[in-house]
């Protein structure tokens, strides 16, 4: 069994609202949430795996306040109360606080030292492992492609614009009004060709070794799974990769706060969770996978539902 949380979002700061202005944002609160969420998980019997968090741990409040060092290590504190791993996906928030090359060298880099032979771009955090047999976690990096938080002079930061700006003719890139592909905005990126080829040979291990696998990244990459402006740039190619494959039984996303699902056509689920920082205090928003021979048993907390996944 393992853990699953989402969108955490923390920062010492009053309650807000969404960029719509309409979705409360509980900045504070979140990290209470999570304290009380470790605590669940410490009762777990049997005793847990390891954690997946999917993705903006911190708010990017944090960056204009100067606090961003702060809250990250009261995040990752309350994580560290737990005698397992915790596997980490970069989001949007990560980056509006800390640089890529700054990340590296944080808590949130939890890529294995080595994982990554074979892979092109050295600073994309994609990985895999497998903590038990035939059945192995693929850590994907939604950000790979992106202009959150790379230099502005770097090859990839300057794909990555062109690629935005030919799709999105905004003035104001995290923009979605107009477009006829709405996910391309700043706040969400893709996953470099590199990236993907990489993918595709793990799955391809995956398939001769007749494990099952589940993928996990910050982005949704199924359109019945999200709204169509959360989505990963090129969602479509992540989605190919998976589907020439049959070992893939799950890929497990945050960044929508409303969270979602759907199965595919190809018997793949697709969960995406709802997030920790729309959660009211006397709630909380995170899910125990349980995983047997066929099928993942999801026994949710508040706003999560439970739900059974069979493969």
């Amino acid at each position: 069994s393992f853990v699953v949380i989402a969108d955490i979002q923390y920062a010492d700061a009053a309650d807000g609202y969404d960029f719509g202005g309409y979705r409360r944002r509980y900045y504070r609160q979140s990290l209470n949430l999570l304290r009380d969420a470790v605590a669940a998980w410490a009762t777990e019997k049997p005793p847990l795996a390891f954690v997946l968090q999917l993705g903006d741990s911190i708010d990017g409040l944090n960056a204009r306040s100067g606090e961003a060092e702060g809250a990250l290590e009261q995040v990752l504190a309350a994580l560290g109360q737990l005698p397992v791993p915790v596997h980490h996906a970069w989001g949007n928030h990560e980056f509006y606080n800390f640089s890529r090359a700054r990340l590296v060298h944080t808590g949130l880099n939890s890529r294995p030292a080595g994982a990554i032979a074979g892979l092109a771009a050295g600073d994309c955090q994609a990985y895999h492992f497998s903590p038990a047999t035939r059945f192995r976690v693929v850590v994907l990096d939604a950000y790979d492609l992106s202009i959150l938080g790379r230099e502005p002079d770097s090859p990839r930061y300057q794909e990555s614009l062109q690629l935005l700006r030919e799709k999105n003719p905004n003035n104001n890139l995290n923009s979605p009004a107009g477009l006829k592909e709405p996910w391309f905005v700043e706040f969400n990126g893709g996953f470099s060709q590199a990236q993907l080829d990489w993918f595709n040979e793990v799955l391809k291990f995956s398939d001769e070794k007749q494990e099952k696998v589940v993928v996990m990244g910050h982005l949704p990459i199924h359109p019945d799974a999200s709204d169509r402006v959360c989505l990963a740039w090129n969602y479509e190619d992540a989605l190919s990769v998976i589907h020439s494959h049959q070992c893939v039984v799950c890929f497990l996303a945050g960044h929508l706060h409303d969270g979602g699902y759907c199965l595919d056509s190809h018997g793949v689920h697709h969960l995406t969770l709802e997030g920790v920082i729309e959660t009211p205090p006397e709630t909380n928003a995170f899910g125990t996978i349980y995983v047997y021979e066929d099928k993942m048993i999801l026994k949710g907390r508040g706003r999560i539902s439970d739900r059974v996944m069979h493969f």
